[in-house]
């Protein structure tokens, strides 16, 4: 049996905003934190895939974080948490430590700076983006033409939903 989550549209997100640090464009646009969604047998896989889907941002993979930092120039990304916990950077390099555990969703704009510095064994989440930006890529600081991936981040349009909370949800009011 899929359980699906329960989730107000007024249920308000934790911000974090990261300006480009000439290696991780990052983006203007904030991470948004979901925390604490669902409860015990609620949290699963299946169930934040069929918010992600009921909102226009399709699952595409289930997994965990890279280990080294990488960002996506051409795509925003929502990771949902439905097993462990996890530590990661976001910002970049030199970017903020960030605990997600199994509940948390983590919404990150185009260009933000990501990495895992450490997992429980049990460390698992599924991963959706915008419909129409599944072909996303993996972008390297360093390794990256900087210009040209901030370029590609400037020119993405803005989700019209957010993942989790819908069309009146807080990416709207924040993304908006």
């Amino acid at each position: 049996m899929t359980l699906s989550l329960s989730i107000p549209s007024d249920t308000a997100p934790e911000t974090f905003s990261f300006a480009d640090d000439g290696r991780t464009p990052n983006n203007r646009l904030p991470v948004l934190v979901y925390r604490d969604l669902g409860t015990a047998g609620e949290i699963t896989a299946e169930a934040f895939e069929t918010v992600f889907a009921a909102n226009a941002w399709p699952p595409q993979w289930r997994g965990g974080v890279f280990a080294y930092h990488h960002f996506h120039s051409n795509a925003h990304e929502a990771l949902a948490v439905f097993s462990g916990q996890a530590e990661l950077v976001l910002g970049g390099e030199a970017g903020q430590p960030v605990r997600l555990a199994a509940g948390d969703v983590v919404i990150l704009p185009a260009g933000t700076g990501h990495c895992r510095i450490s997992a429980s064994a049990d460390f698992e989440l599924t991963a959706a983006y915008p419909a129409g930006y599944g072909d996303w890529d993996i972008c390297k600081p360093g390794e990256t033409d900087h210009d040209r991936a901030a370029a590609r981040i400037a020119a993405l349009p803005t989700p019209a939903i957010d993942p989790i909370t819908g069309a009146e949800g807080a990416l709207a009011q924040l993304w908006g």
